[in-house]
């Protein structure tokens, strides 16, 4: 193993051996952050270098202080030295340490911090920002910190101009920077011998012009995004400066299909190495879901081990009695428990209760591997569903069948052009993915074409499944119906009155909870199921509809359609054997 030094080396590689011995419980992901920081000291393209991490963990602990708290041992907090915990100090060496093998341009431009409250957070996003103005001032440093609301990064403002007027800084006190704090700017300068300092604080305004120009921005608590332009238009203000860092630093929300959640996915594929991006730094604490028995999947938030795992801090900023109260208090008061999952132990939670136990349909569909080409080769009756929108926007397609008492879901989503960039960046659905991934079709025009819709089953036909007839809602389907004759389907018409689909509903719910469903890992069908709210009604039968506006089931529905042809032709065969005997 390559060797790596510096003043906060030992720090570094006390906070890495601890968790890889399992001394120190941690996530699965924040163990392959710390495998992916050894590869990258043995990898021959970058090279490691700690001069810049050691002034900047130098000046912060150094020249910065804490505005307010209490110890573990509840000691007040203000005016005493602000001294970084080992995982800040890992972070700063990554960020900061590797270049570019041979050159003064650093390995990683963009990072991802995501922990839960609590682990000192904003005050750490302060600081850096603080430190890296002044690293950067001979380029003349410009920094942004923003966040989607004012008042949340005042909060990080409010705590660097504390600092500077406790260091006597203010040049009002004779210091070097000058501070503007009014209702129309919040920014902090200084003219320095050998560069310049400026740091603003923003709102992120998505209506914002593109008029920004930074070398180094931090976006906090970026779950309350609502758009990614709030992130990207200061992203895109680095394209002067080599060594830029656009940094996003957050706890989970209240949204799985939030901004922030589908970055968190990004970065996990790039951890798990399904996808390249080496100028990414991802630091993800959060807690892993346990396994029971069945192979089901569930949050053991009672589980001190769990709750440790998630926090980073443990033992110094928060305190473990703290956390287990709070878990025993969610565990007895159920309003409270989504956001301890959120804030406590940064696992994504809706505002609105969704049906599905998401972790368990996940468990399911990962137990089996069939592929296309082995589908197709199975003695499986299929039956087509068709969940047909409006021209203007998402349409679900599937066939569905039964082999060996596992039901198999093979589905496709179509989505007009016109519409595909306006339903990603307002509505959070990751279209160019699932279009990369080959869950979904762009139609090159304003509107669904429904001769693609068709020649999908076509094409599914000549791969060799054997389709007895396709289910379609009729709504908006007169088109859709004439070509699907031409092209020699049966097709069935669906009545989406909820008392019809509720037997369906409940079978896959049915096949969810038995580990009996297969969806082939469309992340497409699994975004629709997750996002299914039910309203069940005296008579057990339920109404399913979306949980929020801006989120789509339809997968998830035509599904249901293609489900209930199933159990139809089932139903149609047991009366004729019955009528036989």
């Amino acid at each position: 193993m390559a060797e790596f030094s510096g003043k906060y080396a030992s720090d570094v590689r006390w906070y890495c051996e601890q968790r890889l011995s399992g001394k120190v419980k941690c996530n699965e992901y924040q163990l392959k952050g710390i495998e992916r920081f050894y590869r990258d000291l043995e990898n021959d393209k970058y090279e490691f270098d700690s001069k810049d991490a050691d002034f900047v963990i130098g000046i912060i602990e150094k020249t910065i202080c804490h505005m307010q708290g209490e110890t573990q041992e509840g000691e007040p907090l203000r005016g005493t030295p602000f001294l970084l915990m080992p995982f800040h100090k890992f972070i700063v060496y990554n960020i900061l340490g590797f270049y570019h093998k041979g050159t003064s341009i650093k390995k990683f431009h963009e990072a991802l911090i995501f922990i839960p409250r609590k682990n000192v957070k904003t005050s750490f996003s302060a600081s850096l920002a603080y430190a890296l103005g002044l690293l950067y001032r001979k380029s003349g440093s410009k920094v942004y910190v923003v966040a989607a609301a004012l008042n949340q990064t005042l909060e990080t403002f409010n705590f660097l101009k504390y600092n500077i007027k406790h260091m006597g800084e203010d040049d009002n006190d004779g210091g070097h920077f000058h501070i503007i704090d009014n209702n129309n700017e919040h920014s902090i300068k200084a003219e320095i011998a050998d560069g310049m300092f400026e740091l603003k604080a923003l709102a992120a305004n998505p209506d914002a012009q593109d008029s920004f120009n930074c070398n180094v921005a931090i976006a906090d608590e970026i779950h309350a995004f609502k758009k990614p332009k709030q992130y990207n238009l200061f992203k895109e203000a680095m394209k002067a400066y080599t060594n830029k860092l656009m940094i996003g630093i957050s706890t989970a929300g209240d949204d799985p299909n939030s901004f922030l959640a589908q970055k968190v996915k990004y970065c996990k594929r790039v951890l798990d190495g399904e996808i390249e991006d080496e100028q990414y730094f991802i630091f993800i604490a959060e807690a892993d879901m346990s396994t029971n028995d069945k192979g089901g999947k569930y949050l053991d938030y009672l589980n001190p081990d769990v709750q440790a795992m998630a926090n980073p801090g443990i033992g110094q900023s928060v305190r473990a009695a703290d956390l287990m109260n709070d878990a025993i208090q969610a565990q007895n008061d159920p309003q409270q428990r989504k956001d301890y999952f959120a804030k406590s132990l940064n696992v994504f939670t809706n505002q609105i209760d969704t049906y599905f136990d998401m972790p368990l349909v996940v468990a399911s569909d990962m137990k089996y591997d069939w592929t296309i080409e082995e589908l197709a080769k199975l003695p499986i009756k299929w039956y087509g569903g068709a969940d047909l929108s409006k021209l203007h926007d998402l349409t679900g397609v599937c066939i569905y069948g039964r082999y060996k008492n596992v039901d198999i879901c093979i589905s496709h989503a179509f989505i007009p052009k016109s519409v595909a960039n306006l339903k990603a960046d307002e509505d959070n659905i990751p279209v160019f993915w699932w279009e990369e991934e080959g869950w979904l079709t762009i139609c090159n025009s304003n509107v669904i074409e429904y001769e693609e819709v068709v020649n999908w089953f076509i094409k599914v036909r000549k791969a060799g499944f054997k389709i007895r007839w396709v289910g379609y809602d009729r709504r908006y389907s007169r088109e859709f119906i004439l070509k699907m004759k031409r092209a020699g389907f049966k097709i069935r018409d669906q009545k989406q009155l909820y008392v019809e689909k509720t037997e369906a509903f409940r079978e896959i719910e049915k096949k969810f909870n038995m580990q009996e469903f297969y969806y082939l890992h469309n992340k497409a069908y699994e975004y629709c199921v997750g996002n299914v709210k039910v309203v069940e009604d005296s008579d057990d039968f339920v109404r399913f509809q979306k949980v929020m506006p801006n989120q789509r089931i339809d997968l998830f529905d035509c599904s249901v359609i293609g489900c209930k042809q199933m159990l139809i032709a089932n139903e149609k065969s047991t009366s004729a054997s019955m009528f036989i005997d």
